[in-house]
């Protein structure tokens, strides 16, 4: 089931002797039937992990959280759609916790997937959340559950400003999690004053505390990334919405780091900013390797554009139930985690691979970027169904290309 043209109608057929239709119904009996459970289809993705991980030489790895919105608004045959935000933004919310390698940041595979739909959340994790949780409350199970995979390195939780909250840290803590997250303009306790966090940058930048740490890629041109670090403590209530209204909730002081990474231009100039919290201790990680963690956590958003716009077209699928949708997501995400798997291969048959894979897909490359995992997967949905082809073609390829070259016109032309 690789990817088609938007206006397709099912997954299209390989060489062999099924016929489209056949193939069709074949998905389709598979993607509706009650029996493939999510929980079965996300443990190949899960081995793939395990194994990765076990490789590593790194003391920890990284797990991704994010949501994205699937936009179904113009499928009137979903029936089970729900209206995420306003009244026109229709479709289903995606849940995904992403294992990203802490040796060099390369994508692993996808560890838990969640879609809510009007009726249900479809997990990966039985038991489902509930359908009227906020997908911040989702997290805390997910961190509990990946204690469960088998994984060989302590987890580093990576997550975007929408979960920079102190009652959520002060849970994920408890518990015993590591977290790593970009955090707003808030108050906090430090050198026994409070402020706020862009009083503490201003005052650290005053003492010359920014270090050049290393090259990176800023929007497609290379850049510099500074960092700072400090101890901050968080002694401020949580906020917590009980019966629909706004409570403050005390807690305990925490401390945790503060990690400035900014992004300049050869001229000095600040190309961005990111204030970074996290509980991970300097012995474990410093304020330069933390920077480069959330730098790394770009992948998953990389991860939705490849279901998407990219090379999967997630949001054309024609399915009509959001388990359906589900199944099929986690399917490709098997390919995805196949190119993944391609892309951090070095052998001298890979990179032969990856050029074969990029010339098939039509796709043209920047010189100094010979492939892309967009470009090795349109490629791979091209050499299936030549491999299939020669699987099923029982002359010799020389005659297939007389029988070409003798009953198409002008094919020979060149």
């Amino acid at each position: 089931m690789h990817s088609v043209p938007r206006t397709a109608a099912g997954p299209s057929c390989g060489c062999g002797e099924t016929s489209a239709f056949a193939a069709t119904q074949a998905a389709w009996r598979f993607l509706n039937n009650d029996r493939v459970l999510l929980s079965a289809l996300v443990a190949p993705l899960r081995d793939v992990g395990r194994q990765a991980v076990g490789q590593s030489r790194a003391d920890c790895v990284l797990l991704a959280h994010d949501w994205c919105k699937l936009d179904y608004r113009r499928h009137i045959s979903k029936r089970d759609v729900v209206q995420l935000t306003h009244e026109t933004d229709v479709g289903y919310e995606l849940t995904t916790a992403l294992l990203i390698s802490a040796e060099d940041g390369s994508p692993l595979a996808p560890m838990e997937m969640y879609l809510k739909t009007a009726d249900a959340i479809h997990s990966t994790r039985d038991p489902a959340p509930a359908l009227d949780e906020h997908h911040l409350q989702q997290v805390l199970p997910t961190m509990d559950a990946s204690s469960g995979w088998g994984l060989s390195r302590p987890i580093v939780h990576v997550i975007d400003r929408e979960a920079d909250s102190v009652g959520h840290f002060r849970e994920w803590d408890d518990a015993g999690h590591l977290f790593l997250v970009r955090a707003d303009d808030r108050r906090v306790l430090w050198r026994d004053e409070t402020v706020l966090l862009s009083d503490i940058v201003f005052a650290l930048e005053s003492e010359g505390a920014f270090r050049k740490v290393r090259e990176v890629a800023f929007q497609g041109r290379m850049a510099q990334q500074w960092v700072c670090e400090t101890e901050v403590v968080l002694d401020r209530p949580a906020k917590r919405y009980v019966d629909g209204r706004q409570r403050r909730v005390p807690g305990r002081p925490m401390r945790l780091r503060l990690i400035v990474a900014r992004v300049r231009d050869e001229s000095g100039e600040t190309l961005g900013q990111w204030l970074l919290l996290s509980n991970v201790v300097a012995s474990t990680a410093n304020g330069s390797d933390l920077a480069l963690w959330y730098y790394w956590r770009w992948r998953i958003e990389s991860f939705f554009k490849l279901l998407k716009s990219s090379g999967q077209e997630l949001e054309h699928w024609r399915q009509e139930t959001g388990l359906a949708i589900g199944r099929r997501l986690l399917v490709a995400a098997m390919a995805c985690v196949l190119v993944w798997e391609l892309q951090r291969q070095e052998t001298p048959e890979a990179e032969e691979i990856k050029r074969i894979l990029v010339r098939l897909s039509g796709r043209q490359m920047k010189r100094t970027r010979p492939w892309t995992a967009p470009a090795l997967l349109a490629g791979l949905f091209v050499l299936l169904p030549i491999l299939d082809l020669l699987g099923h073609y029982h002359g010799d390829l020389s005659q297939l290309r007389h029988l070409a070259l003798k009953t198409i016109p002008f094919l020979d032309s060149g």
